[in-house]
């Protein structure tokens, strides 16, 4: 395929509170992972960040998000804030500077290997685009599992089934048991 998209999200139960964040590819492979205490920023940031990481082959690497901030951080005010010293435009301290260092080694890898930089495409969030309704979905589980104070990750590469996105994604809680004690995921 000339060019391979995914979505990204993230979702937090409270802001700050235990946080989720994903990415779901055209093809159905994803990834999601949860942290017990986050914030719907951090949670925007690393799907964009694993989605990166998670498929560092691909060539024209295509990412769709519903958050501007996750867009706008990547494509122009993490260099700013790094050329300042990690201080913002108002020199406050740069918040999530971890994460942020982690997208510039990412994006530097890429060209490093002499592959284009990703692109990017805003889409509205929870307004029936399927792939993100899928990186919502596994987002917001992702994050209920932190607030059970489990922190991990998962993905089809490492085990999960693929997602069949030639379906929407279920509506909040409507595929969850009422109880559970599985600690995984899916």
């Amino acid at each position: 395929m000339a060019t391979y998209t995914v979505a990204t999200d993230g979702a937090c139960m409270r802001n700050p509170g235990p946080a989720g964040w994903a990415w779901v590819g055209e093809d159905g492979r994803w990834s999601a992972g949860s942290l017990e205490a986050g914030t719907n920023n951090i949670g925007e940031l690393l799907a964009v960040l694993y989605a990166i990481r998670d498929n560092a082959a691909v060539a024209d690497l295509h990412i769709q998000a519903d958050s501007m901030y996750a867009i706008n951080t990547y494509q122009t005010w993490m260099d700013a804030h790094a050329r300042r010293g990690w201080k913002t435009s108002t020199k406050e301290p740069t918040k999530n500077v971890e994460i942020l260092q982690a997208l510039i080694e990412a994006r530097d890898a890429r060209r490093a290997a002499g592959l284009p930089d990703v692109t990017f495409e805003h889409v509205k969030g929870h307004a029936g685009h399927r792939l993100n309704g899928w990186a919502d979905e596994r987002a917001v589980r992702a994050a209920q599992h932190g607030s059970r104070g489990l922190e991990a990750i998962w993905s089809s590469d490492r085990g999960q089934d693929l997602i069949d996105v030639t379906v929407d994604a279920p509506k909040a809680g409507e595929d969850q048991p009422k109880r559970s004690r599985s600690r995984g995921l899916p």
